[in-house]
């Protein structure tokens, strides 16, 4: 289990990271979510010991992480780290020894991890001919070949298309199913909700949203509404009470309530003539959720 509490980090006047409590627990995904400068890198920065907190603990099953520890941790930083001119194998067996792993072993399971990945390319390839999107299925592949335990993903999906994207998400999943702790931050929510169990929002330093994923929905109301109403119009459904917006959404219209009780009113409405194709009730998505937070932070400055 890795355990952050009370972790302070200040740069000078600048407080990066304020009374942070944070666990994670094996065969757990956590998203940690923030706008640029939220604190999101500093936290994975200390729980590397790459530098310290202020003030605080951070400890994996109760214990300080040590250099020893640390290199059992897969990383995956913002700022990708491979050398153009080596080739893929020569790069990857150099970051597979940092963690313990022989040549040999490297080899044979690279080739397993390029097929997995649907890398484009041959292990001989130079890391420079690689499309933006290959080399980043490398970078994943060095920082997960030696089956960590403990897994830190900074925005692991940037400048992925969706098919890569999925790809690499399969693999996360696939490693939360062994039993590794995965922690990770990304700006698109949807990647967010898809694969977190628990979530972290942070915002200029300080925890704005904790727990699990759909809790955290759920807190925010069922406030979000689909319909498709034959017959019914939009000037109808926005002069029902407790309805604060309509807008088309596809083959429907999508409305925003004041509260989730106004959805009663509104299905005796759409359902009076009987039978409707879709009427869906939720909680706001996480980027409704995310995009709300930061409009309120920005109103208060």
């Amino acid at each position: 289990m890795l355990k952050l509490e009370h972790v302070n980090k200040d740069f000078g006047s600048k407080h990066a990271v304020q009374d942070l409590d944070l666990t994670i627990q094996p065969g757990e995904v956590m998203g940690l979510i923030g706008q640029n400068r939220a604190g999101k890198t500093t936290t994975f920065r200390m729980i590397l010991s790459f530098i310290q907190p202020t003030s605080g603990s951070i400890t994996w099953d109760g214990q300080p992480i040590t250099d020893q520890r640390r290199q059992t941790i897969g990383f995956l930083p913002e700022e990708r780290g491979l050398y153009q001119k080596l080739t893929i194998e020569d790069q990857i067996v150099y970051m597979a020894a940092l963690h313990g792993m022989n040549r040999a072993d490297t080899l044979k399971d690279l080739k397993t991890w390029m097929g997995r990945l649907d890398v484009v390319g041959k292990p001989s390839d130079k890391v420079q001919s690689l499309s933006k999107g290959n080399a980043q299925k490398i970078q994943m592949i060095a920082a997960l070949i030696f089956n960590p335990k403990f897994i830190i993903l900074d925005e692991p999906f940037s400048g992925l298309d969706p098919v890569n994207t999925s790809i690499m998400m399969d693999e996360i999943l696939r490693f939360r199913d062994q039993g590794a702790m995965i922690i990770f931050s990304s700006h698109d929510m949807n990647n967010v909700s898809k694969i977190s169990d628990h979530l972290t929002m942070l915002k200029r330093g300080q925890t704005v949203l904790q727990g699990p994923v759909q809790a955290i929905r759920e807190k925010f109301g069922r406030i979000k509404l689909y319909v498709e109403a034959p017959g019914v119009t939009a000037d109808q459904l926005a002069a029902q009470p407790g309805v604060v917006t309509v807008v088309p959404s596809g083959a429907g219209l999508e409305l925003t309530l004041a509260n989730e009780e106004a959805g009663k009113g509104i299905f005796d409405l759409v359902t009076k003539h009987g039978y409707i194709p879709a009427f869906s009730q939720q909680p706001p998505t996480l980027d409704e959720i995310f995009r709300q937070e930061v409009a309120t932070d920005e109103s208060s400055n």
